[in-house]
């Protein structure tokens, strides 16, 4: 296949997370074909990473298998392939392939590629993932950056929050206690918390996003609870110490997510940028050091119209191939300073 067939294909997989099996056969089966040493790294029933080398590998291509939902199929016109996974991870994942193929093709060889379930969730792929490094140096990690090089991304602090009251006839209120009005009251004392700033990565950022509770529109609501994300810039600490403070005596809390922002490797000769969104990259600890890029945009990932423009693909492929190039190229430079 070549590349926007590729697309289109991995596109019509259908792999919403907990559903990637197909998607992952289809991979092991297309690098298998593309003599790469290929193998499952098995996560949870059902679901598995896909991991190829050739020889052993120094630098790692990676990204990741799963989308959000809903599933859309694949459609393309002159300059664009649409459907779900478009940008986030399917045209990436392509992008990947078609670059490590032709890598192959002229030569080079001591290099990987990780393909991880689970991204859009808990990154479980990736906690699995890092139990099990090849002593690579590098990984390049695939996602929607529109091909720029990121310097750094943030953190993705996710609490559940949740409180109890006591049912009662809404009539008589007095009688009750109103879970619902426990969770408004520790919402605005949360909002008032002061979030920090990065030079880098600039400031953190709240978004309440769920909002559950009640019965019925004449009963004291006996329970409510609240799903908050902050993209963290700096270490989660004060603000669990913060949040525990506006909910005490009010509401529990529960840390669902903790992913810290993360800091990456600056190449020459890249555009270069900051994104809000977490990766699977601060998982991959013992992957070796961090690098992110792909085609396409955030703004058109996990929307009603994502999309991809095909000269990012195409774009997409010849950076990584010279990323994998010049990174094997410091490795060996690396090498070479320890023996003199």
């Amino acid at each position: 296949m070549d590349l926007f067939e590729l697309t289109m294909a991995l596109i019509n997989l259908e792999s919403v997370t907990g559903h990637e099996h197909a998607c992952a056969k289809f991979v092991r089966d297309q690098l298998a074909a593309a003599d790469f040493e290929v193998e499952y790294q098995p996560v949870s029933r059902d679901r598995m990473n896909v991991f190829a080398r050739k020889g052993k590998p120094e630098v790692v291509l990676s990204t990741h298998l799963d989308t959000v939902p809903p599933f859309a199929p694949a459609h393309q016109d002159e300059k664009y392939i649409h459907g779900r996974g478009a940008c986030d991870a399917k045209g990436i994942l392509a992008s990947q392939i078609v670059a490590a193929e032709r890598l192959v093709r002229e030569g080079v060889t001591d290099f990987g590629l990780l393909f991880l379930v689970g991204e859009e969730t808990t990154s479980d792929g990736a906690r699995e993932a890092n139990l099990h490094p090849p002593g690579c140096r590098f990984i390049i990690n695939g996602e929607p950056t529109e091909n720029k090089l990121i310097l750094g991304s943030k953190g993705h602090f996710r609490v559940d929050i949740r409180a109890k009251g006591k049912m009662a006839h809404s009539a008589y209120p007095h009688l009750g206690v109103s879970a619902i009005d426990k969770l408004i009251d520790a919402l605005v004392e949360v909002r008032k918390i002061p979030l920090p700033k990065d030079p880098v990565l600039g400031p953190a950022t709240l978004n309440i996003g769920v909002i559950s509770g009640g019965r019925a529109a004449n009963i004291v609501p006996d329970k409510a609870s609240a799903q908050i994300v902050i993209r963290t810039v700096s270490d989660s600490g004060e603000l669990r110490r913060r949040i525990a403070e506006a909910l005490a005596g009010r509401c529990e809390m529960e840390v669902v997510r903790d992913t810290p922002a993360l800091l990456m490797e600056k190449l020459e000769g890249y555009p270069t940028g900051v994104v809000a969104f977490t990766t699977d990259l601060p998982s991959l600890t013992r992957w070796g050091r961090p690098v992110l890029l792909g085609p396409g945009s955030i703004d058109a990932a996990h929307t009603e119209h994502e999309f991809v423009a095909k000269a990012d693909l195409l774009e997409a492929v010849d950076l990584y191939c010279r990323m994998v190039r010049q990174l094997k190229k410091a490795v060996e430079s690396q090498e070479s300073r320890v023996k003199s």
